[in-house]
């Protein structure tokens, strides 16, 4: 299992980096990135929020 962030849909509205800092980081690009590959529960409600569905894992 790996997170990841689907650079082509993501649309920089930072919803997951708020939600979840400790896994996503806003880029110098405006686009979310992965920091860490943490597994926890905030990375799920992330997902969720993702207005474009730019997350998976």
């Amino acid at each position: 299992m790996a997170i990841k962030i689907d650079h082509e849909k993501c649309i920089g509205c930072g919803s997951c980096a708020s939600i979840c800092e400790e896994v996503f980081e806003m880029g110098d690009d405006n686009k979310a990135h992965v920091k860490s590959q943490k597994d926890i529960p905030c990375v799920d409600e992330a997902i969720e929020v993702c207005p474009v569905d730019a997350i998976s894992k």
